[in-house]
């Protein structure tokens, strides 16, 4: 696997070339090309975990092991496209009381990193809304903070467009007991993702969502007395 510190341009050039002939005869005759490409994204994603496991601790073994698959299952979907014209990969956090997972995502003109709970189980979204409903300042100064707005603007994700079953409607922080999402999401210009300094943006933006998962993790694993669930 080459050692590279960046994405380079072919990896984009590969990419659009992709999105313009996404056909299986297309993409066998340029397999090669793939996979040199693809062990440029591997070595790029190893280096990063790398950097993460400095000031998180990762469950996901390798860069390689981060991956998304490039084939698409098209088994539910009306696109018949069999390939994703994006690379991807996600990393999950070691141990039950570290919460929030890691994403990244490059593709030209679409290329971000991403984080938070995509999909909480509803036993954590009851908890998640209950400490909001309690007392939602903590995690109001969160998202105020200068950093977190610079770093994400606002919390995203899909939200309710009514109260959440058992909350008031006229409830103070109503808009936050909406989400039934929270995401948090940084976009980069293509000539941030193909510079040299990606992998620092890429780590810096991870690490500014800690204190939002910190905050996640602890009413997520902890009762009101401050125990361990």
């Amino acid at each position: 696997m080459p050692d590279i510190k960046q994405i380079p341009p072919s990896s984009f050039e590969f990419l659009s070339l992709l999105k313009n002939n996404n056909e299986r005869e297309w993409f066998n005759d340029h397999k090669t090309a793939y996979q040199k490409e693809l062990a440029y994204v591997e070595s790029f994603a190893q280096d990063l975990l790398d950097l993460m496991n400095t000031h998180d601790v990762i469950e996901t073994p390798s860069g390689k092991k981060s991956l998304y698959r490039i084939y698409r299952d098209t088994r539910f979907s009306n696109d018949k496209t069999p390939y994703k014209t994006h690379w991807s990969g996600s990393f999950k956090r070691a141990g039950k009381q570290r919460r929030g997972g890691y994403y990244f995502h490059i593709e030209p003109g679409n290329s971000f990193v991403a984080g938070g709970f995509f999909g909480p189980s509803p036993q954590d979204l009851k908890l998640i809304r209950e400490n909001i409903a309690f007392d939602a300042q903590p995690l109001r100064d969160i998202l105020n903070d200068k950093t977190f707005i610079a770093s994400f603007e606002t919390l995203k994700g899909e939200q309710l467009k009514t109260a959440p079953k058992g909350f008031d409607g006229d409830h103070q922080d109503i808009d936050l007991l909406r989400y039934k999402q929270f995401l948090l999401i940084h976009h980069f210009t293509d000539q941030e993702v193909l510079s040299k300094d990606y992998l620092a943006y890429c780590n810096q933006e991870f690490k500014n969502m800690r204190p939002f998962f910190d905050y996640m993790s602890e009413i997520l694993t902890t009762d009101a007395n401050g125990m361990d669930l």
